[in-house]
């Protein structure tokens, strides 16, 4: 199966570089000639345009930082519908919206080609090591002809159902785990003021009935000061943004989820859009005058685990 991948990112350039470790036929193409360079220098080969990659592969792979990015690499006049024919299987990978999805997926199906959504979960760490989770949506025997790539990209892999369901439960996992840092922010500061010994109050944390992923991935870089997730502000306030629309459309009205989204958009007013999302925690810091620094904890997370080969859950 030859595999063209377009987006190399902090994300998808490590999914792309699983794909390649594992030695399969891989073409890319990213605006940044950088780091299409470095993956040439790896062996893979590079298309000059959307639509020529998607003409050259069998399975074209997106993993784009937006909706609206993703629409003009797939309906520009040299994108990726111009280039499909029949039985070609596109995979969009970005977290986007499930309407946008289906909107897109029609236009693919119009070409007799085969659309499936697959967001990732699990943080980057786990995307370079290939132990990410992968969450596909779309028809099955097309999941199952491409199940040999997910599972060298992903440790953990969920048909979801019918297109856009695997996009759904993304932005619903997304949307958990930013409750998750934003709470997060909130005990450490009570943690900070009753002073607790804070490398003992993650351990305790991560013991108990209060754990989640996002403590004990995103405490560890918000202890070590470095803030380091490799996940950007903007990032998640388009992930919540994504989650809070979907549940208007739905007309279910919610308490939590607005107030996620205000407090992340005065993050991004503090700190930036790129300023890396957990520092979101730093709002507790600065209003209460502390800092959540502990000793022992690693600037950036690195997945320990041995890359496995992946399996359908």
């Amino acid at each position: 199966m030859k595999i063209g991948f377009i987006g190399l990112g902090n994300v998808g350039g490590k999914l792309a570089g699983s794909l390649l470790r594992n030695k399969f036929d891989l073409t890319v193409r990213d605006l940044d000639q950088n780091l299409t360079k470095l993956f040439v220098d790896l062996g893979a080969k590079v298309s000059n345009s959307a639509k020529e990659l998607a003409e050259q592969v069998d399975l074209i792979i997106t993993c784009l930082p937006s909706p609206q990015i993703c629409s003009e690499v797939m309906e520009g006049e040299d994108g990726i519908l111009n280039g499909l024919s029949e039985n070609k299987i596109w995979l969009e990978m970005s977290t986007t919206d499930e309407s946008e999805v289906k909107r897109i997926g029609a236009k693919v199906i119009a070409k007799k080609a085969i659309p499936l959504d697959g967001p990732v979960s699990g943080g980057c760490h786990r995307a370079a090591t290939g132990n990410i989770a992968i969450f596909v949506g779309g028809e099955r025997s097309a999941f199952e002809k491409i199940l040999p790539a997910l599972t060298v990209m992903g440790r953990k892999i969920l048909h979801t159902g019918e297109l856009g369901t695997a996009s759904v439960l993304k932005v619903i996992t997304n949307y958990l785990a930013s409750v998750h840092l934003a709470a997060l922010g909130e005990a450490w500061t009570v943690a900070k003021k009753s002073n607790l010994n804070l490398s003992k109050t993650y351990k305790g944390i991560a013991v108990s009935s209060g754990n989640s992923f996002v403590h004990e991935t995103e405490s560890q870089v918000i202890l070590n000061g470095s803030y380091n997730i490799n996940f950007t502000m903007d990032l998640v306030l388009k992930d919540t943004g994504l989650f809070d629309d979907l549940a208007k459309k739905l007309n279910a009205p919610l308490e939590i989820s607005p107030l996620i989204v205000d407090i992340f958009k005065d993050g991004q007013k503090k700190y930036g859009s790129r300023a890396w999302s957990s520092m979101i925690v730093k709002r507790m810091e600065d209003l209460n005058k502390i800092d959540f620094r502990a000793s022992g904890f690693p600037e950036e997370l690195i997945d320990n685990e041995p890359e496995e080969k992946g399996y359908e859950i």
